[in-house]
């Protein structure tokens, strides 16, 4: 397959070099314009496309090249972005940053493997001609990766220092696309885990129209325009082609709320295309679970920020062990997981009582616990794999629980520490990895049809 996509990549230089306050500044930029552009996040981040997609309104997805192969990344860059529009993507870290000190799976071979024209967002606060050394150092590191960077936007400095530094971009043969000056209104400062909460949403739109404003003052959004449609075509084949979809539909209840929002958009999308239902369902606010399920899908979020709430939602908790109980099918992340307990402390340490379908409580901690990519191998056979068989997964938590579980022995892919974690049988998954379904195409695809195979017998 073949497809013109106009794309761009918004990289750093390293965490807050302004990335994310730049990408969602030229997204408002390109709404007024009347286009629906697409947005990307390089990496596992749940937070940025969250902010996409509730706080501007954009769909917004991930591309992640420890997940997935290079065919695999293009065709969820190109079949997420319409022909005539533009893909805005946003960078993860620094632009070369990887697992551990390599520059596997990082913006810089997203560029590479997708073609994608980058542009360096470089932070010259405090600087002077030490913005020349940066610019000449990401210039010239990383090769082919290197040779994706285009352009460059020179956040937090005056106009008076944006000449000369334009000067420099230029001679090494990059694109000066503007500058951002040093402003209160327009800085997006770091939330709670990133939360973005409904009452915050509309102090933040206000702040994008702000934002919006000071680009169009003095960042050349034209050529940003410009230098996406330069990007070549895009050439991938269809990963769904030799994949044989679900001969009966599975119904997929989904928890969706304040408490519950760690999602992969791709990963719903990815079981829409197998032939599942979804069905949406609030832990918060529900009495009750979706009826005629097939599969249970507690996804990762917040729940130790409304403990109590989910707490004092017995109907739900009851529905939740009922199902558990019955051993009946479910794939609980994280936050999940963590439902599933006996006890939940929240921020101020006091424990609530949760489903109990699991033994012992999730208990807070003042620091991460584990960050990062992992491998997964399993030391026995469960609904998502058979013993032996590996996973890729994906860590991010401040809670543990008394019992992290021992069906599978993770290791880190940055430095190779390892440990146990997840409870899993035939009919379960909950731990704290998140999975991404299209890096594991086969083995999620094996689950559904177990599924199938599992409704068949019981209605025989």
């Amino acid at each position: 397959m073949k497809k013109q996509v106009k794309r761009i990549l918004f990289a750093g230089t390293g965490s807050g070099s302004g990335k994310t306050t730049l990408t969602c500044g030229i997204l408002q930029c390109l709404l007024r314009r009347g286009m629906i552009p697409s947005a990307f996040k390089c990496g596992p981040d749940y937070i940025d496309p969250m902010f996409h997609r509730q706080v501007l309104q954009v769909p917004s997805g991930n591309l992640d090249s420890f997940f997935c192969d290079r065919n695999t990344l293009r065709y969820l860059l190109a079949e997420n972005t319409k022909e005539d529009s533009i893909a805005v993507i946003e960078g993860a870290m620094g632009y070369y940053d990887g697992i551990g000190m390599s520059k596997r799976a990082s913006s810089a071979e997203i560029a590479r493997i997708t073609e994608t024209p980058a542009i360096l967002i470089l932070n010259g606060r405090g600087m002077a001609i030490s913005i020349e050394a940066m610019l000449y150092g990401y210039a010239m590191f990383g090769g082919e990766g290197g040779r994706q960077i285009k352009g460059v936007i020179f956040n937090m400095i005056a106009e008076s220092l944006y000449k000369e530094a334009a000067t420099f971009a230029r001679e090494l043969g990059l694109i000066p696309l503007g500058y951002v000056p040093q402003k209160e209104a327009i800085t997006l400062k770091s939330r709670h885990l990133g939360l973005v909460l409904p009452k915050e949403i509309e102090d933040l739109q206000k702040k994008m129209t702000v934002l919006a404003d000071t680009l169009e003052e003095t960042v050349d959004i034209e050529g940003i325009l410009s230098l996406a449609e330069s990007a070549p075509p895009m050439h991938y084949s269809d990963v769904w082609r030799k994949v044989e979809r679900l001969l009966e539909p599975v119904r997929v209840g989904v928890a969706m709320d304040e408490a519950f929002c760690f999602l992969y958009r791709d990963n719903i999308e990815f079981l829409r295309r197998a032939g599942c239902e979804i069905v949406y369902f609030s832990p918060l606010r529900d009495k009750g679970l979706p009826k005629n399920m097939d599969l249970l899908l507690l996804c990762g979020g917040y729940p130790e920020l409304y403990a109590k709430e989910l707490s004092e939602n017995i109907g739900m908790r009851r529905a939740v062990w009922r199902w558990m109980a019955e051993k009946k099918p479910c794939i609980a992340e994280c936050g999940g997981f963590l439902y599933l307990h006996e006890e939940l402390e929240d921020e101020e340490g006091k424990s609530y009582p949760m489903v109990g379908a699991l033994a012992g409580k999730g208990i807070g901690n003042q620091k991460l616990q584990n960050f990062g990519y992992i491998e997964l191998k399993a030391q026995s056979d469960s609904i998502l794999c058979r013993k032996d068989e590996k996973l890729r997964a994906h860590e991010f938590h401040y809670w543990s629980c008394e019992d992290n579980g021992k069906t599978f022995i993770a290791q880190k892919a940055s430095n190779k520490k390892s440990w146990e974690t997840g409870v899993a049988d035939q009919r379960m998954y909950a731990g704290f990895p998140h999975f991404y379904y299209y890096g594991e195409q086969r083995k999620i695809m094996e689950a559904l049809q177990s599924l199938v195979c599992g409704h068949r017998e019981i209605n025989s």
